[in-house]
């Protein structure tokens, strides 16, 4: 739509108005490609037209402000662009066109221009997906300011909960998987969200791991620890300060003042005479790698503004991944070929092993589409894996007279579930598909079928049972990841 917008706005601004009649494509280009201030000097405008070209080209200059506008309706970025396009349709309205027909054609087209705007303005700050970005990330405030800013404004000790830190990947993953339908916006938009929550995410585990560090020094140690232990408390408060801002908790404080008082903070740290003492100076060493740890989270404040951190599809990692995609693609359409046939032979589990050592090798650069990309990828990789695992178990099985009935019950239903897995791995529809709802039953119904089986004790089948679940619960997920039509 940003593109559809520029389009029009070219066709538009890139020559005059003409009172609606199109260019005679059979003169010479360089005719057709005047502008319209060098076709002045050979036919004076109307003043009309000439007021409408002006506010062409202030609509100009706000287009790649509305096209890459990633707000809501009550940013007040949106009112700013929303009033100056309004004032401008306005603008249009007022031109006098004397009841001639070139001006009011061309008079309509520059109002068509701004309404065009301002519709595609509104569509991407309402747009379902907006809010659904919107309501993640107003869920991760709420749980924030209850796991950790509340407490620390309050003056208590904050606990870092793994039930927080669970939530908080919960919906890390949730933003990963809005749509976005390739929109500048959105995807702006939901970048920026998930890098404040896994700035958030970083920072919190982090201290969750301070948790487990040892107390701080005695004072008796040495006469610097005091003060290293004073700047302590003061980064403890400053980790709660930060995660206010990135979460937009913080009504008062800004990035750039917090910035100065962690450098404040570092300033006073080097300051310190350690030398000698071995253990107050390591300890000082872990301080300043904390502050040097918070720092790096303060650059947030244009992040996303560049394109190139959101737009992924030109990222060289994510090429990298995708190209291992294409290659588990084919391994996986030769492992299916050669079992459809009957053959076993074929097993490149060492080559997919090998995909597995790549992926775990591409840099990800902390973004968490790329990370979701690679997880995904690595998903399909384990897929194959474990389906070729299972059909070399059911090929080597050699069920001895004394083997427990429950047991051999699980075994007939892993049997089953490597048949409908080799059908999971080949489906390339989507949810609505009657192949995908007659896969989704059939795994659920050998589920139910694992339910029923009773271990009568027996702990191997207790086990082996577990693992039936899980596998066909793998499965399921593997299912549902191939058809969630996810996107970068």
């Amino acid at each position: 739509m940003c593109a559809n917008v520029f389009g029009v706005l070219k066709s538009l601004f890139g020559k005059p108005f003409d009172g609606g009649k199109r260019m005679d494509h059979g003169g010479p280009p360089q005719q057709q490609q005047q502008h319209p201030m060098q076709q002045q000097a050979y036919q004076p405008q109307h003043p009309a037209m000439i007021r409408l070209y002006e506010i062409q080209k202030e609509v100009a200059s706000l287009g790649p402000q509305v096209c890459t506008f990633s707000g809501l309706q009550n940013d007040r970025e949106y009112k700013r662009l929303e009033r100056e396009l309004t004032q401008l349709l306005l603008e249009v309205d007022k031109v006098d066109t004397e009841g001639k027909a070139e001006l009011q054609a061309a008079r309509k087209r520059a109002a068509q221009e701004v309404e065009g705007m301002l519709r595609y303005l509104e569509e991407n700050a309402t747009h379902p997906s907006r809010l659904a970005i919107e309501e993640l990330s107003r869920e991760a405030r709420r749980l924030v300011d209850e796991g950790v800013v509340a407490p620390q404004r309050a003056g208590g000790a904050t606990e870092i909960s793994d039930e927080l830190v669970d939530a908080l990947q919960e919906l890390i993953l949730k933003l990963t998987q809005v749509k976005t339908g390739g929109r500048v916006p959105l995807r702006k938009a939901r970048y920026r969200a998930l890098t404040r929550l896994c700035a958030v995410q970083d920072v919190i585990e982090g201290r969750t791991q301070q948790q487990t560090l040892s107390l701080p020094l005695s004072g008796d140690t040495h006469e610097a620890v005091n003060c290293i232990n004073q700047v302590m408390v003061k980064v403890s408060v400053a980790r709660s300060q930060l995660v206010a801002l990135l979460m937009g908790l913080s009504g008062r404080d800004s990035c750039a003042h917090l910035s100065r008082i962690l450098t404040e903070m570092q300033v006073e740290l080097d300051a310190l005479d350690v030398s000698g003492n071995a253990a107050v100076r390591n300890y000082r060493k872990q301080v300043v790698e904390e502050i040097n740890g918070l720092l790096k989270h303060l650059d947030l404040e244009g992040e996303g503004d560049d394109t190139r951190r959101y737009d992924l599809a030109q990222n060289n990692s994510i090429r990298e991944i995708e190209a291992v995609r294409g290659h588990v693609s084919h391994l996986r359409g030769e492992v299916l070929r050669h079992c459809g046939m009957g053959e076993l032979s074929f097993r490149p589990k060492a080559e997919l092993q090998s995909l597995l050592t790549h992926l775990d090798q591409v840099d990800t650069g902390k973004n968490p589409c790329i990370r979701e990309a690679r997880r995904r990828a690595v998903v399909e990789v384990q897929a194959i894996i474990t389906f070729l695992d299972l059909r070399e178990a059911l090929c080597r099985r050699q069920p001895g007279p004394a083997e427990h009935p429950s047991h051999r019950a699980v075994w007939l239903v892993l049997g089953s579930l490597s048949e409908l897995q080799a059908q999971v791995l080949g489906f390339d529809g989507k949810r609505a598909d009657k192949s995908y709802m007659m896969l989704e039953e059939l795994l659920t119904k050998q589920l139910l079928a694992l339910d029923a089986v009773d271990s009568q004790g027996d702990e191997g089948t207790k086990v082996a049972r577990k693992q039936a679940v899980k596998f066909a619960q793998n499965i399921l997920s593997y299912l549902d990841m191939k058809t969630d039509e996810w996107e970068y």
